[in-house]
């Protein structure tokens, strides 16, 4: 008997094989929107912890940037833009969101120094030893099998390249978990009604939030597919979590 493997789509319980679409469906959906719905969710605040973000990167001359699931390449133009001569992929695997990204005014400055490419985190259209820096944010916990994009990252990656993950996490206080579990839930998804005309897609980014993995436990996942000096840094008490690895 063939078995068939479960995962989960925010609370729900969906076969493996169907949640990468159901993950598009959901982009698909917001991505005329979801710029304007990153600044409200987080009232802005998603871009100081992006900053904060090439603040510990320090991109460098010459860097060769792989973003995965960068849709409308809010992290790459911020690594372009800390490292003029550094070239960036933008990978996505919802193609309006990479056309989202392509209508920004820094995308055409930055033409020649930035490719838009449609790939799955977890089968990567790259070669082994490819990129010199490998960043995903806000996306990892959409991945239907973490290791595996985990393994992909470490696999494209040269020796010496350096692994970040920005992502949703867990915030030690159990006070301050409530109150902004609170807010995620009677807020969020409404905000994603009156903006995105789409409720159930917001609902499932609050979910999915809540079933990823704690800090220690995505750090431990990291050293697992290989990468060396794990560390990680809380943003904003932990709602955010910046992860940190090394192809040594």
């Amino acid at each position: 008997m063939t078995e068939h493997k479960t995962t989960h789509f925010g609370f729900q319980d969906v076969p493996e094989s169907e949640k990468a679409g159901m993950v598009h469906g959901v982009f698909t959906r917001v991505a005329s929107k979801y710029d304007i719905m990153n600044d409200v969710m987080s009232v802005g605040i998603h871009r100081l912890w992006k900053d904060a973000m090439m603040d510990w990167l320090a991109p460098r001359p010459g860097q060769r940037l792989l973003d995965v699931a960068g849709g409308t390449g809010d992290v790459a133009f911020r690594f372009l833009g800390r490292s003029p001569s550094a070239t960036a992929v933008v990978c996505d695997m919802t193609e309006s969101m990479l056309v989202e990204g392509r209508k920004r005014a820094e995308a055409e400055r930055l033409h020649d120094q930035l490719d838009w490419v449609v790939g799955d985190a977890m089968a990567l259209p790259f070669p082994d030893n490819s990129f010199d820096v490998y960043t995903i944010s806000f996306g990892i916990r959409n991945v239907t099998r973490i290791p595996d994009a985990l393994s992909e990252a470490y696999r494209v990656l040269r020796p010496g390249g350096r692994l970040m993950v920005l992502e949703f996490s867990q915030i030690p206080n159990d006070l301050l978990q409530k109150a902004y579990d609170l807010y995620s839930y009677n807020v969020i998804p409404v905000m994603g009604q009156i903006i995105a005309g789409d409720r159930p897609s917001y609902q499932y980014l609050v979910e999915s939030i809540r079933k990823f993995p704690d800090q220690e436990a995505f750090a431990a996942m990291i050293r697992t597919a290989g990468f060396g000096m794990v560390k990680y840094r809380n943003l904003s008490l932990g709602i955010a979590a910046l992860h940190s690895g090394w192809k040594l």
